[in-house]
């Protein structure tokens, strides 16, 4: 399936153009996510080349990033990222920022994949948000949750499961699929566009959790193919 932009016209996505907006916006109605839309200063591929990450996900920290030998733009760069690192603290936030060559991947045999790259929502126990911005390499994507099913809906997928619990489709099969974290991932019905987040957007997107009054953000990240630039990614 094609990405396409982020769908301004797509009411549960709000753009908004200041971080003061981005988390003032409340979750309410249709609205289960704020697009802060940016363009990036800077020369980010030159902060990746010092970075040199080949496997794996690698936290930066503020240390790391101001002993970087680089460039003037590189460096407005860098700041760039410190500067979402201190706002998102200064709300109360513990956001990581990550130089990541690649995520661990599921079985590929399992029923229901539970990785990152498999369209899901967040969950928590308490009330929070999920923050994320792409700044370099492939961005996370999303998808409209009325062209999305949750894969442990699909009678098939859901038989497949059942047959694995080895029980009764009652409440211990649904703890089962609860613990194992399926009933978190979706699957695109097929007229669904997922759409690209975007490379620069700082995102605030709604998670599940107790007293939640919209439904949780689908979203994924991205597919890689051998030879593509390590993610700089910040979450929180």
């Amino acid at each position: 399936m094609a990405l396409v932009r982020v769908p301004a016209d797509y009411p549960r996505i709000r753009v908004v153009h200041s971080f003061t907006e981005l988390v003032a916006v409340p979750f309410v109605g249709h609205c289960n996510a704020v697009c802060w839309q940016r363009e990036l200063p800077g020369d980010f591929d030159e902060v990746l080349a010092h970075l040199a990450a080949d496997a794996g996900i690698h936290t930066l920290d503020e240390a790391r990033l101001a002993e970087l030998p680089v460039s003037p733009q590189g460096r407005l760069a860098i700041d760039f990222m410190v500067e979402d690192l201190r706002l998102l603290r200064a709300h109360g936030l513990a956001p990581n920022l990550d130089c990541i060559a690649g995520y661990a991947r599921d079985d590929a045999a399992a029923i229901v994949p539970v990785d990152v790259y498999s369209f899901h929502i967040d969950r928590a126990t308490v009330a929070t948000d999920t923050y994320l911005c792409s700044y370099r390499g492939p961005a996370s994507e999303g998808l409209r949750n009325d062209e999305a099913q949750r894969r442990v809906d699909d009678p098939e997928t859901r038989a497949a499961l059942l047959a694995q619990f080895g029980g009764q489709d009652g409440e211990e099969f649904r703890e089962f699929l609860r613990e194992s974290c399926c009933e978190l991932h979706y699957a695109p019905l097929p007229h669904a566009q997922p759409f690209s987040f975007g490379v620069g957007n700082l995102w605030r997107i709604a998670v599940d959790h107790p007293g939640s009054r919209v439904p949780a953000c689908i979203h994924r990240a991205p597919a890689t193919l051998p030879g593509d630039a390590p993610r700089l990614l910040l979450i929180s």
